[in-house]
């Protein structure tokens, strides 16, 4: 297949953004994948926020981290067990952000009534962008498969096509012929 699937599409984006000495959010630590790939763009002068409200999250990412001691990773990343909606008060004095991810829905393999809502996706997405380097871009993966997850699109799609288009640039990219509601992608690039 040529046509980028989601997840290659959303590290795609976050390469264009987040470079050598770059500052990233991971806003859904999951199970560690995003975390590690932006400790690897970000380099040894770079720094990683890794944020998940679920203990397990922040355990699997430290677990998938220290499994790469020999690239030396962990040290580029600060783990956080809090709400997405928290992470400024994390961010050194001044910090800005080159590049943040999203993994909307629930952990996978773990329980399923524990989701990410509207209302603090919403409210990490305006946080984050207000810290947001001119180009800097957000990508949100959006799993909405489940219940929780139709409520969190729908409220997310709403908002992002409100952002002003002289404040920002916004992308939808899925599939559309595919069953089974399949992730899409929502990136939110902040304009210069």
């Amino acid at each position: 297949m040529n046509i980028d699937g989601v997840l290659p599409f959303t590290r795609f984006l976050l390469e264009k953004a987040v470079s050598d000495g770059g500052v990233a959010i991971d806003a859904t630590s999951g199970n560690g994948h995003d975390t590690l790939f932006l400790a690897k763009l970000v380099g040894p002068a770079g720094k990683v926020y890794s944020i998940d409200i679920q203990k397990a999250a922040i355990l699997a990412t430290k677990d998938r981290l220290l499994a790469a001691t020999k690239q030396n990773l962990a040290g580029r990343v600060q783990l956080i067990q809090d709400s997405h909606e928290q992470v400024l008060s994390y961010l050194e004095g001044g910090q800005t952000v080159n590049g943040a991810v999203f993994n909307l829905g629930y952990l996978p393999g773990s329980d399923k009534t524990i989701t990410t809502t509207p209302q603090s996706t919403i409210t990490a997405v305006k946080n984050i962008f207000s810290v947001l380097e001119p180009e800097g871009i957000i990508v949100l993966v959006v799993y909405h498969g489940h219940d929780e997850g139709k409520v969190e699109r729908d409220a997310l799609l709403e908002f992002v096509r409100k952002l002003p288009q002289e404040e920002a640039h916004v992308l939808e990219y899925r599939f559309t012929n595919q069953r089974n509601s399949p992730p899409f992608v929502i990136a939110v690039e902040k304009r210069a």
